[in-house]
Protein backbone atom coordinates (compact mmCIF):
# COMPACT_ATOMS: atom_id res chain seq x y z
CA UNK A 1 0.00 0.00 0.00
CA UNK A 2 2.35 2.21 0.81
CA UNK A 3 4.46 1.64 -3.07
CA UNK A 4 1.03 2.29 -4.46
CA UNK A 5 0.60 5.66 -2.22
CA UNK A 6 4.44 6.75 -3.29
CA UNK A 7 2.94 5.67 -6.94
CA UNK A 8 0.38 8.14 -6.77
CA UNK A 9 1.92 11.04 -5.51
CA UNK A 10 4.71 10.72 -8.64
CA UNK A 11 2.01 11.05 -10.71
CA UNK A 12 2.61 13.88 -13.35
CA UNK A 13 -0.13 16.09 -11.96
CA UNK A 14 -2.58 17.93 -14.48
CA UNK A 15 -2.05 21.86 -14.23
CA UNK A 16 -5.09 24.66 -14.36
CA UNK A 17 -4.81 27.85 -14.15
CA UNK A 18 -6.15 29.71 -11.07
CA UNK A 19 -8.90 32.15 -11.35
CA UNK A 20 -7.54 35.90 -11.40
CA UNK A 21 -3.73 34.25 -11.24
CA UNK A 22 -0.91 33.10 -13.30
CA UNK A 23 0.47 29.25 -12.85
CA UNK A 24 2.92 28.15 -10.54
CA UNK A 25 3.25 31.35 -8.46
CA UNK A 26 4.84 31.38 -5.43
CA UNK A 27 2.54 32.44 -2.41
CA UNK A 28 3.54 36.30 -2.34
CA UNK A 29 1.40 37.15 1.58
CA UNK A 30 3.60 34.32 3.15
CA UNK A 31 6.93 35.01 1.04
CA UNK A 32 6.38 39.41 1.95
CA UNK A 33 6.13 38.11 5.59
CA UNK A 34 9.09 36.77 5.61
CA UNK A 35 11.31 39.28 3.90
CA UNK A 36 9.63 41.49 6.47
CA UNK A 37 10.57 38.92 9.11
CA UNK A 38 13.97 38.58 7.82
CA UNK A 39 14.66 42.63 7.41
CA UNK A 40 12.97 43.57 11.00
CA UNK A 41 15.43 40.46 12.10
CA UNK A 42 18.53 42.04 10.69
CA UNK A 43 17.53 45.55 12.21
CA UNK A 44 17.49 44.18 15.66
CA UNK A 45 20.83 41.89 15.12
CA UNK A 46 22.40 45.42 14.01
CA UNK A 47 21.06 47.31 16.86
CA UNK A 48 21.11 44.59 19.72
CA UNK A 49 24.76 43.51 19.05
CA UNK A 50 27.36 46.65 18.01
CA UNK A 51 27.74 46.98 21.78
CA UNK A 52 29.31 43.33 22.54
CA UNK A 53 30.94 43.31 18.80
CA UNK A 54 33.44 46.24 19.89
CA UNK A 55 33.85 44.72 23.41
CA UNK A 56 34.43 41.30 22.24
CA UNK A 57 36.28 42.12 18.59
CA UNK A 58 36.75 46.01 18.32
CA UNK A 59 34.16 46.11 15.41
CA UNK A 60 30.86 47.32 16.32
CA UNK A 61 29.35 45.67 12.92
CA UNK A 62 31.37 42.25 13.54
CA UNK A 63 27.80 40.57 14.04
CA UNK A 64 25.39 42.39 11.32
CA UNK A 65 28.32 41.55 8.29
CA UNK A 66 28.16 37.97 8.82
CA UNK A 67 23.96 38.17 9.41
CA UNK A 68 23.95 40.48 6.03
CA UNK A 69 26.06 37.37 4.25
CA UNK A 70 23.73 34.52 5.50
CA UNK A 71 20.63 36.40 5.11
CA UNK A 72 21.81 37.22 1.81
CA UNK A 73 22.66 33.69 0.97
CA UNK A 74 19.59 32.59 2.06
CA UNK A 75 17.08 34.64 0.27
CA UNK A 76 19.17 33.43 -2.80
CA UNK A 77 18.65 29.63 -1.44
CA UNK A 78 14.51 30.16 -0.47
CA UNK A 79 13.53 31.49 -4.30
CA UNK A 80 16.05 28.87 -5.41
CA UNK A 81 13.86 26.54 -3.36
CA UNK A 82 10.58 28.11 -4.28
CA UNK A 83 11.14 27.41 -7.93
CA UNK A 84 12.21 23.58 -7.19
CA UNK A 85 9.99 20.64 -7.46
CA UNK A 86 9.41 19.88 -3.55
CA UNK A 87 8.78 16.05 -4.46
CA UNK A 88 12.45 15.62 -5.42
CA UNK A 89 13.06 15.68 -1.79
CA UNK A 90 10.97 12.90 -0.86
CA UNK A 91 13.85 10.42 -1.85
CA UNK A 92 16.18 12.18 0.41
CA UNK A 93 14.29 11.42 3.54
CA UNK A 94 15.60 8.65 4.73
CA UNK A 95 19.47 9.12 3.82
CA UNK A 96 19.38 12.99 5.46
CA UNK A 97 17.16 11.03 8.81
CA UNK A 98 20.77 8.82 8.75
CA UNK A 99 22.98 11.61 8.52
CA UNK A 100 21.77 13.59 10.78
CA UNK A 101 22.20 10.77 13.16
CA UNK A 102 25.62 10.21 12.50
CA UNK A 103 26.14 14.30 12.86
CA UNK A 104 24.41 13.92 16.37
CA UNK A 105 26.71 10.67 17.59
CA UNK A 106 29.89 13.01 16.35
CA UNK A 107 28.79 16.00 18.76
CA UNK A 108 28.92 13.37 21.51
CA UNK A 109 32.71 12.15 20.82
CA UNK A 110 34.98 14.32 22.62
CA UNK A 111 37.60 15.90 20.27
CA UNK A 112 35.35 16.39 17.51
CA UNK A 113 32.03 17.95 19.40
CA UNK A 114 32.33 21.92 20.08
CA UNK A 115 31.25 22.32 23.76
CA UNK A 116 30.54 25.62 25.64
CA UNK A 117 29.89 25.63 29.05
CA UNK A 118 28.19 22.05 30.06
CA UNK A 119 26.64 21.96 26.65
CA UNK A 120 28.19 19.82 23.86
CA UNK A 121 26.06 20.94 20.87
CA UNK A 122 28.75 22.07 17.92
CA UNK A 123 30.61 20.83 14.81
CA UNK A 124 32.80 22.97 12.87
CA UNK A 125 34.09 21.73 9.54
CA UNK A 126 34.75 25.18 8.84
CA UNK A 127 31.86 26.30 9.20
CA UNK A 128 30.41 26.38 12.81
CA UNK A 129 26.87 24.69 13.17
CA UNK A 130 24.31 22.99 15.27
CA UNK A 131 23.18 19.26 14.05
CA UNK A 132 20.09 19.65 15.93
CA UNK A 133 18.97 22.12 12.93
CA UNK A 134 19.60 19.61 10.44
CA UNK A 135 17.24 17.42 12.86
CA UNK A 136 14.33 19.13 12.47
CA UNK A 137 14.32 18.99 8.53
CA UNK A 138 15.63 15.72 8.90
CA UNK A 139 12.33 14.64 11.09
CA UNK A 140 10.08 16.94 9.28
CA UNK A 141 11.03 15.36 5.82
CA UNK A 142 11.37 12.23 7.45
CA UNK A 143 7.62 12.16 8.65
CA UNK A 144 6.12 13.92 5.35
CA UNK A 145 7.54 11.26 3.23
CA UNK A 146 6.33 8.07 5.73
CA UNK A 147 3.05 9.66 6.63
CA UNK A 148 1.92 10.42 2.88
CA UNK A 149 2.60 7.00 1.65
CA UNK A 150 0.85 5.60 4.70
CA UNK A 151 -1.67 8.22 5.48
CA UNK A 152 -4.71 5.36 5.27
CA UNK A 153 -3.17 3.09 8.11
CA UNK A 154 -1.74 5.74 10.44
CA UNK A 155 -5.00 4.52 12.64
CA UNK A 156 -2.74 1.15 12.90
CA UNK A 157 -0.09 1.08 15.95
CA UNK A 158 1.74 -0.89 14.08
CA UNK A 159 2.02 1.61 11.04
CA UNK A 160 1.22 4.94 11.97
CA UNK A 161 3.19 4.71 15.65
CA UNK A 162 5.36 3.03 16.17
CA UNK A 163 7.94 3.46 13.25
CA UNK A 164 7.70 7.36 14.03
CA UNK A 165 8.45 6.89 17.29
CA UNK A 166 11.47 5.36 17.04
CA UNK A 167 12.45 8.21 14.30
CA UNK A 168 11.54 10.77 16.43
CA UNK A 169 12.85 9.34 19.83
CA UNK A 170 16.48 8.26 18.37
CA UNK A 171 16.68 11.64 17.46
CA UNK A 172 15.54 13.80 20.11
CA UNK A 173 17.26 11.05 22.55
CA UNK A 174 20.42 12.38 20.77
CA UNK A 175 19.74 15.80 21.30
CA UNK A 176 18.45 15.70 24.95
CA UNK A 177 21.70 14.47 25.44
CA UNK A 178 23.93 16.64 23.89
CA UNK A 179 21.86 18.50 27.44
CA UNK A 180 20.33 20.83 24.60
CA UNK A 181 16.83 20.26 25.96
CA UNK A 182 15.64 23.16 24.08
CA UNK A 183 16.41 21.60 20.98
CA UNK A 184 14.78 18.24 21.86
CA UNK A 185 11.54 19.27 23.09
CA UNK A 186 10.96 21.87 19.49
CA UNK A 187 11.75 18.40 17.95
CA UNK A 188 9.48 16.71 19.73
CA UNK A 189 6.68 18.80 19.37
CA UNK A 190 7.35 19.22 15.74
CA UNK A 191 7.08 15.39 15.48
CA UNK A 192 3.57 15.35 17.57
CA UNK A 193 1.96 18.03 15.81
CA UNK A 194 2.75 16.17 12.73
CA UNK A 195 1.57 12.66 14.17
CA UNK A 196 -1.72 13.94 15.07
CA UNK A 197 -2.24 16.03 11.37
CA UNK A 198 -0.97 12.73 9.67
CA UNK A 199 -4.23 10.89 11.40
CA UNK A 200 -2.85 9.28 14.36
CA UNK A 201 -5.50 8.32 16.46
CA UNK A 202 -6.30 10.25 19.52
CA UNK A 203 -5.44 7.47 21.92
CA UNK A 204 -1.95 6.53 20.78
CA UNK A 205 -1.61 10.29 20.42
CA UNK A 206 -2.23 10.98 24.12
CA UNK A 207 0.40 8.15 24.47
CA UNK A 208 3.01 9.91 22.88
CA UNK A 209 2.01 12.93 24.60
CA UNK A 210 2.52 11.46 27.69
CA UNK A 211 5.83 9.14 27.05
CA UNK A 212 7.44 12.11 25.81
CA UNK A 213 6.49 14.28 28.73
CA UNK A 214 7.62 11.11 30.90
CA UNK A 215 10.99 11.44 29.42
CA UNK A 216 11.19 15.25 30.20
CA UNK A 217 10.21 15.01 33.40
CA UNK A 218 12.82 11.77 33.83
CA UNK A 219 15.63 14.74 32.31
CA UNK A 220 14.57 17.23 34.41
CA UNK A 221 14.39 15.22 37.82
CA UNK A 222 18.26 13.86 37.21
CA UNK A 223 19.70 16.64 35.65
CA UNK A 224 21.15 19.36 37.84
CA UNK A 225 20.77 22.02 35.65
CA UNK A 226 17.76 21.64 35.21
CA UNK A 227 16.80 22.12 38.47
CA UNK A 228 18.21 24.72 38.51
CA UNK A 229 16.88 26.46 36.14
CA UNK A 230 13.19 25.19 36.84
CA UNK A 231 14.26 26.88 40.36
CA UNK A 232 15.54 30.34 38.70
CA UNK A 233 11.91 30.13 36.38
CA UNK A 234 9.65 29.90 40.11
CA UNK A 235 12.31 32.84 41.66
CA UNK A 236 14.92 34.50 39.51
CA UNK A 237 15.30 37.69 41.88
CA UNK A 238 16.53 34.64 44.71
CA UNK A 239 19.75 34.68 42.98
CA UNK A 240 20.05 38.11 41.48
CA UNK A 241 23.97 37.87 40.70
CA UNK A 242 23.65 34.55 39.79
CA UNK A 243 21.43 32.33 38.21
CA UNK A 244 18.97 34.57 37.87
CA UNK A 245 20.73 37.02 36.13
CA UNK A 246 20.30 37.06 32.69
CA UNK A 247 16.89 36.39 33.33
CA UNK A 248 16.31 39.68 35.62
CA UNK A 249 18.09 41.57 33.33
CA UNK A 250 15.72 40.69 30.38
CA UNK A 251 12.90 41.51 32.80
CA UNK A 252 14.46 44.73 33.52
CA UNK A 253 14.56 45.28 29.57
CA UNK A 254 11.01 44.26 28.49
CA UNK A 255 9.56 46.41 31.84
CA UNK A 256 11.95 49.90 30.90
CA UNK A 257 10.44 50.03 26.90
CA UNK A 258 7.23 50.89 28.49
CA UNK A 259 4.38 51.04 25.71
CA UNK A 260 6.73 52.93 23.08
CA UNK A 261 9.93 51.49 23.87
CA UNK A 262 12.93 53.86 24.68
CA UNK A 263 14.01 54.30 20.89
CA UNK A 264 15.57 51.78 17.97
CA UNK A 265 19.44 51.45 19.47
CA UNK A 266 18.72 53.31 22.96
CA UNK A 267 18.84 50.42 25.23
CA UNK A 268 20.32 50.28 27.81
CA UNK A 269 20.73 46.70 28.98
CA UNK A 270 22.69 45.52 25.40
CA UNK A 271 25.25 47.69 27.41
CA UNK A 272 27.14 44.57 28.41
CA UNK A 273 24.16 43.97 31.06
CA UNK A 274 22.38 41.40 29.37
CA UNK A 275 24.17 38.62 28.33
CA UNK A 276 22.86 36.62 24.70
CA UNK A 277 21.26 39.90 23.58
CA UNK A 278 21.87 39.52 20.28
CA UNK A 279 20.96 35.79 20.51
CA UNK A 280 18.74 34.31 22.88
CA UNK A 281 17.35 37.29 24.56
CA UNK A 282 17.28 39.65 20.94
CA UNK A 283 12.97 39.44 21.80
CA UNK A 284 13.98 41.38 25.82
CA UNK A 285 15.81 44.66 23.37
CA UNK A 286 13.25 44.55 20.70
CA UNK A 287 10.58 45.31 23.62
CA UNK A 288 13.25 48.05 25.30
CA UNK A 289 14.12 50.18 22.33
CA UNK A 290 10.78 49.37 20.07
CA UNK A 291 8.15 49.13 23.37
CA UNK A 292 4.54 47.08 23.97
CA UNK A 293 3.64 48.11 20.33
CA UNK A 294 6.74 46.89 19.05
CA UNK A 295 7.14 43.54 20.66
CA UNK A 296 3.39 43.22 20.01
CA UNK A 297 3.69 43.90 15.89
CA UNK A 298 6.57 41.89 15.70
CA UNK A 299 4.53 38.64 17.61
CA UNK A 300 1.88 39.61 15.26
CA UNK A 301 3.99 38.95 12.14
CA UNK A 302 4.61 35.43 13.60
CA UNK A 303 1.32 34.51 13.79
CA UNK A 304 0.32 35.74 10.34
CA UNK A 305 3.61 33.74 9.21
CA UNK A 306 1.82 30.37 10.86
CA UNK A 307 -1.76 31.29 9.68
CA UNK A 308 -0.65 31.65 5.82
CA UNK A 309 1.79 28.44 6.37
CA UNK A 310 -1.38 26.53 7.54
CA UNK A 311 -3.32 28.04 4.46
CA UNK A 312 -0.82 26.68 2.25
CA UNK A 313 -0.64 23.04 4.01
CA UNK A 314 -4.54 22.99 3.22
CA UNK A 315 -4.57 23.92 -0.46
CA UNK A 316 -1.08 21.91 -1.04
CA UNK A 317 -1.72 19.20 -4.16
CA UNK A 318 -1.02 16.29 -1.87
CA UNK A 319 -0.47 14.91 1.47
CA UNK A 320 3.60 14.77 1.35
CA UNK A 321 3.18 18.67 0.77
CA UNK A 322 0.88 19.57 3.27
CA UNK A 323 2.88 17.45 6.15
CA UNK A 324 5.71 18.89 4.82
CA UNK A 325 4.52 22.68 5.36
CA UNK A 326 3.00 21.51 8.85
CA UNK A 327 5.94 20.08 10.21
CA UNK A 328 8.22 23.56 8.89
CA UNK A 329 5.31 26.13 10.49
CA UNK A 330 5.13 24.04 13.44
CA UNK A 331 9.23 23.88 13.89
CA UNK A 332 8.57 27.86 13.49
CA UNK A 333 5.50 28.90 15.56
CA UNK A 334 6.92 25.97 18.34
CA UNK A 335 10.24 27.74 18.43
CA UNK A 336 8.77 31.34 18.73
CA UNK A 337 6.70 30.27 21.68
CA UNK A 338 9.25 29.18 23.29
CA UNK A 339 11.99 31.75 23.24
CA UNK A 340 9.30 34.43 23.89
CA UNK A 341 7.96 32.97 26.98
CA UNK A 342 11.62 31.94 28.16
CA UNK A 343 12.22 35.32 28.28
CA UNK A 344 9.78 37.01 29.75
CA UNK A 345 9.83 34.26 32.06
CA UNK A 346 6.39 32.35 31.21
CA UNK A 347 8.67 29.39 30.65
CA UNK A 348 11.79 27.67 32.37
CA UNK A 349 14.71 29.14 30.71
CA UNK A 350 15.84 26.26 27.72
CA UNK A 351 18.35 28.37 25.64
CA UNK A 352 16.55 28.57 22.80
CA UNK A 353 16.79 31.11 19.38
CA UNK A 354 13.72 33.50 18.31
CA UNK A 355 13.32 32.36 14.06
CA UNK A 356 14.53 35.08 11.94
CA UNK A 357 15.73 37.11 14.47
CA UNK A 358 18.56 35.36 16.65
CA UNK A 359 22.41 36.01 15.36
CA UNK A 360 23.20 32.95 13.98
CA UNK A 361 24.21 32.61 10.18
CA UNK A 362 23.80 28.99 9.59
CA UNK A 363 19.96 28.72 11.39
CA UNK A 364 18.87 31.67 9.45
CA UNK A 365 20.32 29.78 6.37
CA UNK A 366 18.30 26.76 7.61
CA UNK A 367 15.01 28.65 8.25
CA UNK A 368 15.41 30.16 4.91
CA UNK A 369 16.20 26.61 3.03
CA UNK A 370 12.57 25.73 5.06
CA UNK A 371 10.58 28.58 3.83
CA UNK A 372 11.51 28.13 0.23
CA UNK A 373 10.26 24.59 0.63
CA UNK A 374 6.79 26.07 1.51
CA UNK A 375 6.96 28.50 -1.05
CA UNK A 376 7.93 25.64 -3.34
CA UNK A 377 4.69 23.68 -1.99
CA UNK A 378 2.78 26.74 -2.16
CA UNK A 379 3.30 27.10 -6.36
CA UNK A 380 1.33 23.65 -6.99
CA UNK A 381 -1.63 25.17 -4.95
CA UNK A 382 -3.06 25.87 -8.07
CA UNK A 383 -2.89 22.10 -9.46
CA UNK A 384 -6.00 19.98 -10.11
CA UNK A 385 -6.13 17.49 -7.19
CA UNK A 386 -8.70 15.33 -8.76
Amino acid sequence: MAQQNVGKLNEKPKVVRAKGGSIGRVDIPFLMLVLILVVFGLIMVASSSYVYGYYEYGDSYYYIKRQLIFAAVGIVVMFAMAFFDYHRLRKYAFPLLCISVVLLILVLIPGIGKTVGDARRWLDFGIRFQPSEIGKFAIIISFASYISANYKNMNKFKVGVLPLIIMLGTVVGLVAVETHLSGAIVIMAIGVIMMFVGGVQMRYFVGAIGIGSLGLAVIVLFTDYMQMRIKTWLDPFENISGSGYQLVQSLYAIGSGGLLGLGLGQSRQKHLYLPEAETDYIFSITAEELGFIGALFLILLFVMLVWRGFYIALNARDKFGSMLVVGIIARVGVQTILNIGVVTNALPSTGITLPFFSCGGTALLMLLFEMGVVLSVSRFSYIDKS
